[in-house]
């Protein structure tokens, strides 16, 4: 099993946070992006990439930033050691014959979140499935996979799970509608392990599972999944993922995550209390008996 990275060290994180420190520094410098490149004789785009956390720059780029801002020695050293931690393959790069880049970056965001704010329609959060029932989701899922594949793909999902192990572990709370409970993915006797497992989860510190009702009607979740990801540092912003066909795509704008958390406050609100939540799961466990 890959080892997962410490709450902090995910190297997606840390280019995040990078990324924030190099555009507070020019803004403190009071020079605009176009004068950087100028200066620095870079093309136009590499600056940008940078300062919005899509490539993870060299140290010496990073030196050469610095030195132009004017900053501090041992700042500067700080920040390039930043750098050079931000460019360490992270667990999941030994998976990345499987993995989309743009699940890689997820997965190293939220191996470094301290809050995990999650909502589905469908299927079990992926944080909270079991390997049975990861599995036939994946077979089942938009791409016809080999069967090597699929298992690395469940390798993956496992893996992921091991950020809710650690002593650090982070905060989750996870929303589903009533409907992904009754979908009987994989059969029976990998849905009624599934439902126990949701159980003996719950019951974990720093897990809270609560269920949208039929009876709750149309609610904030309709418009499909998300996950809301937050990080302890002030320096580094929270972001929205949604789960897109053929992409994943990431909000980080202050306005959209503040929709996205209000929109997770009203299925909050929809929802069953926490209790009464399990004691369905429970429930629909013991009825298949």
């Amino acid at each position: 099993m890959a080892r997962q990275q410490d709450q902090g060290n995910s190297p997606t994180l840390l280019a995040r946070r990078l990324a924030v420190e190099l555009t507070a520094r020019r803004e403190a410098a009071g020079l605009t992006r176009e004068e950087v490149t100028r200066r620095l004789h870079w093309a136009g785009s590499t600056l940008f990439r940078i300062e919005t956390g899509r490539t993870k720059p060299q140290p010496r780029s990073v030196r050469e930033l610095l030195d132009l801002y004017g900053v501090p020695t041992a700042e500067k050293e700080g920040l390039i050691q930043l750098a050079r931690d931000a460019r360490k393959p992270g667990w999941w790069h030994s998976f990345r014959g499987v993995l989309p880049n743009p699940y890689e970056v997820f997965i190293g965001l939220e191996a470094g979140a301290t809050t995990i704010r999650t909502f589905e329609a469908l299927v079990i959060p992926g944080l909270l499935q079991t390997p049975d029932y990861a599995r036939a989701v994946i077979r089942s899922g938009r791409q016809e996979l080999e069967p090597e594949e699929i298992e690395r793909r469940v390798q993956v999902r496992v893996a992921r799970q091991q950020i809710l192990t650690r002593p650090d572990r982070p905060r989750l709370w996870a929303v589903v509608d009533e409907a992904v409970l009754h979908h009987m993915v994989g059969g029976r006797t990998i849905m009624r392990d599934q439902l126990d497992h949701l159980v003996g989860a719950s019951e974990q510190g720093k897990t809270t599972i609560q269920v949208v009702p039929f009876t709750a009607g149309a609610h904030a979740g309709t418009s499909g999944p998300f996950v809301l990801l937050g990080f302890a540092e002030p320096a580094v912003p929270d972001v929205v993922y949604l789960e897109t066909i053929p992409d994943g795509v990431y909000l980080e704008g202050a306005r959209d995550v503040e929709a996205f958390m209000l929109a997770f406050d009203r299925l909050l609100a929809a929802a069953l209390h926490p209790d009464d939540s399990i004691a369905l799961i429970r429930r629909l466990a013991d009825a298949m008996g």
